[in-house]
């Protein structure tokens, strides 16, 4: 399929490209997206949650009351859980969250997310582009040539692309970052995904 090339002032370039059907033109796998977003969150998370339970609250270990004759239930510590004061039954302990998916589910996670992207519409290409230094109004004035200004996007380069990423860096709603980056979440987490020229073909060779 082929697509129309923009510039920077949003107008057509009136050259085209052509994008693989084998990475964005798929019929999506929801599943795989699943797992691949879910992984991503996973291994995000520290894991460091921790509660005391009965062993690790420091009291006395004393029965508190006799056994019998007291009318209320038997009790035999005042670190039970059932006391103020007293542990935690099966409270969060330190773990490990992340866990690992094959490269080819996760090439195929990346593939249906640019797929659904471009069926959505929610996908452009840009001719590569540079700025001579860092500002943040000259990439301020490409969102607002490209109807982005109040959406939020990810621009994707081939390779680093320094000035146009600290130019971008003050603003929330807007990211750039390398093909080479580019995982399931960052492309769904966006209402519209922006890609370079020479993205395309990279992003091809990792995919395809």
């Amino acid at each position: 399929m082929k697509v129309e090339v923009l510039d920077i002032k949003g107008q057509a370039t009136g050259r085209e490209v052509e994008l693989s059907d084998s990475v964005f033109g798929i019929q999506p796998n929801e599943h795989a997206i699943y797992l691949d977003v879910k992984q991503h969150l996973a291994n995000k998370r520290q894991g460091t949650h921790s509660a005391k339970e009965r062993a690790d609250i420091k009291g006395s270990t004393r029965k508190i009351k006799k056994q019998k004759g007291t009318g209320t239930a038997r009790a035999g510590s005042i670190k039970s859980p059932v006391f103020r004061g007293g542990g935690r039954v099966f409270g969060p302990r330190p773990r490990d969250y992340s866990f690992k998916l094959n490269k080819k589910l996760k090439r195929l996670a990346r593939a249906s997310a640019l797929s659904q992207k471009n069926a959505s519409k929610e996908l452009l290409v840009l001719e590569d582009f540079n700025f001579e230094t860092p500002k943040t109004k000259e990439f301020l004035n490409v969102l607002e040539n490209l109807n982005l200004k109040d959406k939020k996007s990810l621009f994707v380069f081939a390779d680093a692309n320094n000035s146009v990423y600290l130019s971008s860096r003050n603003l929330k709603r807007h990211n750039v970052v390398t093909s080479s980056d580019l995982n399931t979440y960052r492309i769904l987490n966006n209402d519209v995904l922006v890609l370079s020229e020479s993205a395309i073909d990279s992003l091809q060779q990792i995919l395809s």
